[in-house]
């Protein structure tokens, strides 16, 4: 009988090595086993974790933005809802289009960016490359209109995805621009009361959580988080946008007639220290800031200063009134050249004979010479202070970011001319806030009352809360600050320098000021006109400001600024509804033996 093949000639050895073969099989068993005990006992719970938090997803629910409004609650800045869309790179590429049989006629990426495209206004082969990738997440447009996403969500397109967003939209374009200001693409304040009142304005972000398939969408019941946003608080100003856009075309039309280098008007209330407008020629669209150069970005009214010329003799005659040493008809010799003790000699812009003038003279005539002699009856000390509580000097505290302070230096620094000069406007520079405040402080009976351009600021229940406001200073007397009205008023009638700021029917007190602007090398190179007054003289409601920079021609205060005062004053005085005067000029006597009240 033949042996079986399968049975070797040892039959303990086959036994020997099948039991060894049988414990091998069996470790290799028990090893398999015990791993996929400890994967699923043990790392079973971090894989599973980690593969969750693969699907997570953070979207930011972006803060809307508070208001900014004018002084009657009409809307200069606000926000509305906008959605960014990023895509799935991942995702997209299985993108099909099924026809209505539900077969494939088209697919991938190209296909997506054709039915895309025309929504986004984008080149389809330019938006295909956006969307090749390996992220999980890329923007391919940002602040698209609520619409225009509705109309994205309908295609069906899975692996494109939507973030909350807001844009911010200036509806009165460049009104009001440069007191606005503008957002930069994360919507943070770069200018203007968006930066200023950025912690105000911007609220608090908020996110969303949630847990997405492997489809891209997000999985009903999961994970979903939600941190609510805390939306920003909104600003009223104190402007009135009827009168900052008349105004702004007002200034706009004078600079280009006269070709300046640019130019700024300031209305201010009297006794409140609200600024009504505030004006700079080519104000910046706050919704296309990055069309207008740096420099026009900004408000050169609070941030410009200039020689103010003679509107700076308003602090001297003020002074020299309280101070009470003259009158407004003391008498002055008015030669058209004066030399001091010093040896310092100084000129009118005119020449003229020799005169003799009341101090109300000299001021409707803006003789240098005759002022000289009246500063010279003021301490220096006591001048100095005169000024400097006029506001010379100092910021305002104006609730905008970038304001001067001018420039008026101490006593000490004083020199033998510029001891003279400071009391004409020369010598000193001031922006055209801080001049607008000089004349709104005399006619506010010289009590001098800060400037503001915020009303109110909502609080975190919703209500308004008006800006809390400092008590004014007294700078001059009332009777000084009454006398230095009336001495102005002379300066616009027919006998004065400002009779182009006449506005018929109100009585107008006012004073022109021309200063030189210096180039790099020393020389002339142009002129600053200015103006300044308030109206109606006998009840004083508002003081404007004017300044015209670098004007071509004759470009004295008296022709440039002058009108522009009283095309902005005529039309502010309908607007704000205040009734023409009834009382007469006082007429006083710029000569001596004239009569008072005597209206030749």
């Amino acid at each position: 009988m033949e042996r079986s093949p399968l049975v070797g000639t040892n039959p303990r050895a086959w036994v020997r090595r099948t039991r060894l073969l049988l414990v091998a099989l069996l470790a290799a068993v028990l090893l398999v086993t015990g791993r996929l005990i400890w994967v699923q006992a043990l790392e079973g719970p971090q894989l599973s974790e980690a593969a969750r938090n693969n699907r997570i997803r953070t979207y930011e629910v972006q803060a809307e933005r508070g208001d900014i409004l004018d002084a009657n609650g009409d809307i200069l800045a606000t926000s509305v809802p906008t959605y960014n869309v990023g895509v799935n790179q991942q995702l997209i590429t299985g993108y099909e289009v099924r026809d209505d049989s539900g077969e494939v006629v088209d697919g991938g990426i190209s296909a997506a960016a054709e039915r895309l495209a025309p929504i986004l206004d984008q080149d389809p082969a330019e938006l295909g490359a956006a969307m090749v990738g390996d992220s999980t997440f890329a923007y391919i447009a940002r602040d698209i209109s609520p619409a225009q996403w509705r109309q994205i969500r309908e295609l069906g397109i899975r692996g494109i995805e939507p973030e909350q967003s807001v844009d911010r939209l200036y509806p009165n374009g460049t009104t009001g621009g440069n007191v606005i200001g503008f957002v930069g693409a994360d919507n943070t304040g770069l200018a203007g009361l968006e930066q200023s009142y950025e912690e105000v304005l911007s609220g608090e972000d908020g996110s969303t959580t949630v847990e997405i398939g492997r489809d891209g969408q997000v999985i009903p019941g999961a994970t979903r988080e939600e941190v609510e946003a805390q939306d920003g608080r909104d600003v009223q100003t104190t402007i009135d946008r009827n009168l900052q856009y008349y105004c702004q075309q007002a200034l706009d039309e004078a600079v280009a007639r006269h070709g300046a280098q640019w130019g700024a008007v300031e209305i201010e209330e009297i006794g409140t220290g609200r600024i009504l407008a505030l004006c700079d020629s080519n104000t910046v669209d706050p919704g296309n800031y990055q069309d207008w150069a740096p420099e026009d970005r900004g408000a050169r009214s609070i941030s410009a200063p200039y020689e103010p010329g003679s509107t700076g003799k308003v602090p001297t005659f003020a002074g020299a009134l309280d101070y009470g040493l003259v009158d407004v008809d003391s008498e002055w010799y008015v030669p058209d050249t004066w030399t001091v003790d010093n040896g310092q000699t100084f000129s009118d812009n005119d020449n003229h004979a020799p005169m003799t003038l009341t101090t109300a003279g000299v001021l409707a005539n803006s003789y240098n010479t005759g002022l000289v002699q009246i500063g010279e009856t003021i301490p220096d000390e006591r001048r100095y202070e005169y000024f400097t509580d006029f506001g010379f000097g100092q910021r305002t505290g104006i609730e905008l970011p970038g304001e001067s302070s001018g420039i008026y230096r101490s006593t000490d620094q004083w020199d033998d001319r510029s001891r003279y000069t400071t009391m004409f406007g020369q010598g000193l520079a001031v922006t055209l806030l801080q001049s607008t405040s000089t004349a709104a402080t005399v006619g506010n009976g010289g009590v001098r009352v800060d400037p503001h351009i915020v009303e109110a600021v909502e609080a975190e229940d919703g209500t308004m809360v008006p800006t809390t406001l400092l008590e004014g200073t007294r700078v001059v007397s009332e009777e000084a600050a009454a006398n230095t009205i009336a001495m102005m008023e002379g300066a616009v009638s027919d006998r004065g320098t400002a009779q182009l700021a006449d506005v018929p029917g109100y009585r107008v007190a006012g004073k022109t000021g021309t200063a030189q602007v210096p180039n790099e090398n020393g020389p002339l190179a142009g002129r600053v006109g200015t103006f300044l007054g308030v109206i109606p003289a006998e009840d004083p409601q508002v003081a404007i400001g004017v300044v015209m920079y670098g004007a071509n021609g004759p470009s004295y205060g008296s022709i440039v600024a002058a009108p522009v005062f009283s095309d902005v004053a005529e039309f502010t005085m309908d607007y704000l509804g205040v009734p023409p005067s009834t009382t007469p000029d006082p007429y006083l006597p710029l000569v001596p033996g004239e009569e008072w009240g005597d209206d030749q």
